[in-house]
């Protein structure tokens, strides 16, 4: 059975104490609401990782999660981190292949395929991105964008590491714009991952995958966008930087 995520991208925001502070008070407020059976992942900097994944421990479905990792084990790349370092520190996923991460630094679904190997090769969930421009999403390509990126990122798996996947669908043109993809557009899409997914790797598995919307989802839109049947989520982004918005958010699915 799939799990209802919310996973807080906190991106290039936060000092050490800041978000210790922040990451503190997410922990604190999920003990003291009780949330349901849904997860909470947060994905940080690198240099919060260590502290609040020890501030995490023991705390019933609060995660930690890294923006990204280098493909290589280890070697001469300055400024990388890998899978086993983020592993090491306490981390159980990271995102891959978000939009700024294709769009800024140019990384290919090839590449994005070898990182993902690596993330599973060190028992790292994968959060991994997919979505559309808004050229592309005028043009009416978008289908056949996401099924590419899907093909030459995931579609080497076997099945059964597969299973260890998030998705998460982000409609580029809605990230850090205001511009939400509306319920019926964002299901639409999440529908038609699940059946991209089920061509693949058949039904079963489809049907156990957790997709996320990854769009601009705040405290004020989160309801609507969860209530519909192929969302299972969200990454969050500037709401994840404030607490109280992102315990709003996660606290959606208490009521489903």
């Amino acid at each position: 059975m799939r799990k209802n995520i919310v996973a807080g991208n906190w991106k290039m925001n936060l000092e050490y104490e800041q978000g210790v502070s922040l990451f503190s008070e997410i922990v604190n407020m999920a003990k003291d609401e009780v949330i349901g059976a849904q997860e909470v992942v947060v994905c940080s900097p690198a240099i919060h990782l260590s502290s609040i994944a020890k501030l995490s421990s023991g705390v019933a479905n609060v995660h930690v999660g890294a923006q990204n990792i280098h493909q290589a084990e280890s070697g001469a790349y300055t400024g990388e981190i890998s899978a086993s370092q983020v592993k090491s520190v306490g981390a159980e996923y990271v995102i891959l292949g978000h939009s700024e991460r294709r769009a800024f630094f140019k990384e290919t679904d090839a590449l994005l395929a070898d990182k993902t190997n690596a993330a599973l090769k060190h028992q790292l969930n994968p959060i991994f991105c997919i979505g559309e421009t808004k050229e592309e999403r005028e043009s009416g390509s978008f289908f056949d964008v996401i099924k590419t990126q899907l093909e030459a990122g995931l579609f080497h798996l076997s099945a059964t590491e597969f299973a260890q996947v998030v998705l998460a669908y982000e409609p580029v043109w809605a990230i850090g714009t205001g511009l939400t993809a509306s319920p019926e557009q964002a299901q639409e899409v999440h529908a038609f991952i699940r059946a991209t997914v089920a061509e693949k790797y058949g039904e079963a598995v489809a049907d156990d995958t957790s997709i996320l919307y990854g769009g601009s989802c705040n405290p004020s839109n989160a309801e609507s966008l969860f209530s519909q049947k192929d969302i299972d989520g969200g990454l969050i982004g500037g709401a994840s930087l404030k607490s109280r918005d992102f315990l709003d958010i996660v606290k959606v699915f208490n009521t489903k």
